[in-house]
């Protein structure tokens, strides 16, 4: 199913919430939607492993890693566990590495950019929580839709 978010903008004005243009799109499948799943963190990425590690059920994680780009909190071995335990994609205020491999994986990647540098592990976070950044919150168990026009938000299934 093809749903591409300038239609949906288009039919359901009232309901989206728009997300500042700021991301790149770097995994192989270049649109994708599914429920909301969070964490907020900074600079440490052991949460993201334990999620992606779990069920996603078709659901996409969004990462608040604070805009930092100082170091990658998805690399290929997170995004190949995303591929396996079924999430539709991961949207990272922040940034990945092994964009090559990463681009050849069915997943939607969104980042702002890539950098080289793992992260530290020190298990500290926050998941499922509202989170905020490019003007939009994104609640757990909301909507996300995205394409190369951009990511949308809606707390109700346009689909």
């Amino acid at each position: 199913m093809e749903l591409l978010t300038t239609d949906l903008c288009d039919a359901h004005e009232d309901k989206v919430r728009v997300v500042d243009p700021m991301f790149n799109s770097f995994g192989g499948r270049a649109a994708f939607f599914g429920r909301i799943a969070t964490l907020k963190l900074f600079e440490d990425n052991s949460l993201v492993r334990k999620a992606l590690e779990s069920a996603g059920e078709g659901r996409v994680l969004v990462i608040d890693g604070g805009g930092s780009l100082r170091r990658a909190l998805v690399g290929d071995q997170l995004a190949a566990l995303g591929v396996k335990n079924g999430w539709a994609g991961v949207v990272v205020y922040g940034c990945i590495r092994d964009s090559r491999a990463i681009g050849e994986m069915d997943i939607g990647v969104f980042a702002i950019d890539t950098h080289p540098m793992k992260t530290v592990k020190k298990n500290v976070g926050e998941a499922d929580i509202p989170v905020t950044f490019g003007g939009v919150t994104f609640t757990p168990g909301e909507w996300l839709y995205a394409d190369e026009d951009g990511v949308i938000v809606s707390s109700t299934a346009l689909h």
